[in-house]
């Protein structure tokens, strides 16, 4: 049997192009990357409030954690694992409870932290597993997987979702980046203790907001 390239321009006429993605499948969702991971959510905002309480260097685990999480999802999305909403519809209202609860805990966290030189030994910004597991409660964090896989790879296989995957990762590094920088350039305005109070509330706040995408959330049918 003929070997197909991973990567080839759609066969014209009535052939069904079985390649793994095409060209222009990896710019669209190259993309949909960009657009979804530097726009504002729970990561970024966490990763801004982490960048103004610990500076850019202690927050690269948690840089490299969102894209791990990310990645993972991707992956373990494409091969099936979105199946399991479908086949039982109450996983989706777990998933959104856990979703819920998490975020509010760490919401809570947040609007509380204290100034650098106040938290002493107890602050710690969030370690490389603790941001990966995050994903999986991460309602932004689905809805790119799910709607990544749903509309650039409607017939998923391994090169394929190799390839989503490379793309997410790719495009997390400038991402996660951006928004940690953003927080530490902000550290020198924001060493009046109130006016970190108001900005960890605001972070805290906005991170609330975007649990609106959990409750909305519904599988395409």
């Amino acid at each position: 049997m003929r070997r197909l390239p991973l990567i080839c321009n759609p066969v014209p006429g009535k052939l069904r192009n079985k390649c793994a993605m095409t060209y222009d499948a990896i710019l669209a969702l190259l993309g949909f990357a960009f657009a979804t991971t530097f726009t504002p959510g729970p990561n970024n905002m966490m990763l801004i409030t982490s960048g103004v309480n610990f500076g850019l260097r202690r927050t690269v685990p948690h840089m490299l954690g969102i894209t791990l999480g990310v990645v993972s999802l991707v992956l373990l999305t494409g091969l099936g694992v979105a199946g399991l909403f479908h086949a039982w519809p109450p996983a989706l209202t777990v998933l959104k409870l856990l979703s819920v609860a998490y975020m509010l805990w760490l919401a809570w966290k947040i609007a509380n932290a204290a100034a650098p030189g106040e938290a002493g030994a107890k602050a710690r910004p969030m370690t490389l597993l603790q941001a990966a597991a995050f994903q999986w409660v991460n309602p932004k964090a689905w809805a790119m997987a799910l709607g990544g896989v749903a509309a650039y790879i409607p017939h998923p296989d391994l090169a394929s979702l190799l390839i989503a995957a490379a793309v997410f990762a790719a495009v997390s590094v400038p991402s996660t980046s951006f928004w940690a920088a953003a927080g530490q350039g902000l550290r020198r305005w924001l060493a009046e203790p109130a006016r970190l109070r108001a900005f960890n509330w605001g972070m805290a706040v906005l991170l609330i907001l975007s649990l609106w995408p959990v409750i909305t959330m519904k599988l395409a049918s």
